[in-house]
């Protein structure tokens, strides 16, 4: 009997399901658009029970497309956007509020109280992390700080807290547990917890100290496990009811794992919402001194935790949704390829895309967007051209920190995610890199990784050696630009990103 997998992939814009047959090939894909809502300038929350529904729909969806029963399914895998924040109540389901999302800055006038003396660096040899609005341990606080009777709950056990892996999770596998029912699992994976500023990297377990630190119970948490093993089976009635849920990996590890960079030295870049490169550094955190972020790559059962350094970038595919929502100047995010490509080049013009101010290697959070450059000359075009090469020249920026961190050269850069269908950026990127640019077969990489998890886990796919040789190229990108013209463009935008500093 042939049997799929499974991945649940909850993001940061939609939920979707795919499932994968034995070559991680896509067999049904259904996906669905939640809403984004934006209370005050520098706040971005979700509603997470339309998250927990759109992921019930979506699962169905793909499931009936497909015509697969359980039977068919021999696991499912989970992905999510990491850093995003959810506390609920565990007696009702209900969440006490909105989810605060990984982009959402309202932390950080307590991030500056919480780094104190020691700056922003107070915590990063424990948990790999600065102290910033990024990473969803402050996300916690605020909201014991800020929800009426929060607090009091918390301490009587009664919220629990989880990124939207654990929110999912804990859904699909009982919630409230009615009927006589023992409630859901509350669990979490290494990956997901190592960008709570809450855990200690080299115990892959929740920091005492930090926690009190916070003013986080620590009986808010959820268990840290495995990024691979069986952790339960699914009871919400529908079609993978009695299904083994076997992996959970954050979305960026996911894709790294999804583009099968399981040595030491392999990188990709996921171009979403935001740009995320992961570095596989094996089984030793390497710790930044150029502005990345350490974390945990993934961990398989009982085998020991693949470390990765990280460099983030808040805002990329994200513009490209803000030119059309907010300015109107495409209908559709597709459109900016079609319109970029109107003109020869950026004009002069450079989009220095800093809404949340700027994440990797920089980290400032004073910084807001400019568009330096301006002329009468330039057009529509140009912006749209302006806006693409923003998220090449952030990708260099943390490509060069990762070098500097780690003395690996790049010689090839693996990518994935929404953008890499847009071949003029691909180009423009694999110029402005100086290498080539390789796009996979299969660019659904992200929920490709939660399903080789959950596979390994229970024996669908043997070893790592069948995720490697899953993996085949698409499309590749060589530079053709000259390195003068390349290092011109670099530097005018170098000074672009300076005009960003010291404005909130």
């Amino acid at each position: 009997m042939n049997q799929f997998i499974a991945a649940i992939d909850q993001g940061t814009t939609s939920s979707r399901c795919i499932i994968f047959d034995h070559d991680g090939r896509i067999v049904s894909i259904a996906q669905k658009e939640h809403r984004q809502f934006f209370p005050r300038s520098g706040w971005v929350e979700h509603d997470p029970e339309e998250l927990w529904l759109n992921t019930r729909e979506v699962v169905a969806a793909a499931a009936a497309k497909a015509e697969l029963r359980r039977r068919d399914i021999a696991a499912i895998g989970v992905t999510n956007q990491r850093e995003t924040t959810v506390v609920w109540d565990r007696r009702t389901g209900r969440p006490v509020h909105n989810a605060i999302v990984w982009q959402d800055t309202r932390t950080d006038t307590l991030v500056g109280e919480l780094a104190g003396d020691a700056g922003p660096d107070r915590y990063r040899e424990i948990t790999g992390l600065p102290l910033s609005t990024y990473f969803a341990g402050p996300k916690v606080r605020w909201i014991l700080d800020n929800v009426d009777g929060a607090r009091e709950r918390a301490e009587a056990g009664d919220l629990a807290f989880g990124t939207v892996d654990s929110w999912i999770l804990w859904n699909l596998t009982g919630g409230i547990g009615e009927e006589g029912q023992p409630p859901g699992l509350h669990i979490t994976d290494v990956t997901n917890a190592s960008r709570t500023l809450l855990m200690n990297l080299e115990t892959q377990q929740w920091d005492p100290t930090i926690c009190a630190d916070f003013g986080i119970p620590e009986s808010m948490l959820p268990e840290i496990r495995s990024s691979s093993e069986v952790y339960g089976h699914a009871r919400e009635r529908g079609p993978l009811a009695g299904v083994p849920i076997a992996g959970i990996l954050g979305d960026q590890q996911a894709a790294t794992f999804g583009q099968g960079c399981l040595s030491p030295g392999e990188a990709k870049n996921t171009y979403g919402t935001g740009n995320f490169l992961l570095l596989n550094t094996g089984t030793t955190p390497v710790r930044s001194e150029h502005g990345l972020l350490t974390t945990v790559c993934y961990r398989l059962g009982d085998a020991p935790a693949v470390y990765a350094l990280e460099g983030s970038v808040a805002v990329t595919g994200s513009l490209v949704q803000w030119l059309r929502d907010n300015l109107g100047i495409i209908r559709t995010a597709d459109e900016i390829e079609t319109l970029a490509a109107t003109v020869p080049d950026n004009g002069g013009a450079y989009f220095v895309p800093a809404f949340s101010g700027l994440f990797a290697p920089r980290w400032r959070p004073d910084a807001r967007g400019v568009i330096a450059g301006l002329t009468r000359f330039v057009g529509k075009g140009h912006l749209a051209r302006a806006a693409l090469e923003a998220t090449a020249y952030q990708t260099r920026e943390v490509i060069e920190a990762m070098h500097a961190d780690s003395g690996v050269d790049l010689h090839t850069l693996k990518v994935d995610g929404g953008m890499v269908v847009n071949d003029l950026l691909m180009q423009f990127q694999s110029d402005i890199l100086g290498a080539p640019v390789v796009r996979p077969v299969v660019s659904e990489t992200t929920a490709l990784g939660a399903a080789y998890a959950a596979g390994l886990a229970v024996g669908f796919w043997k070893d790592e050696e069948d995720v490697r040789r899953n993996w085949a190229a698409d499309r590749t990108w060589e530079p053709a630009m000259a390195a003068e013209e390349r290092e011109r463009l670099f530097g005018e935008w170098n000074r672009a990103v300076e005009r960003t500093y010291d404005w909130a």
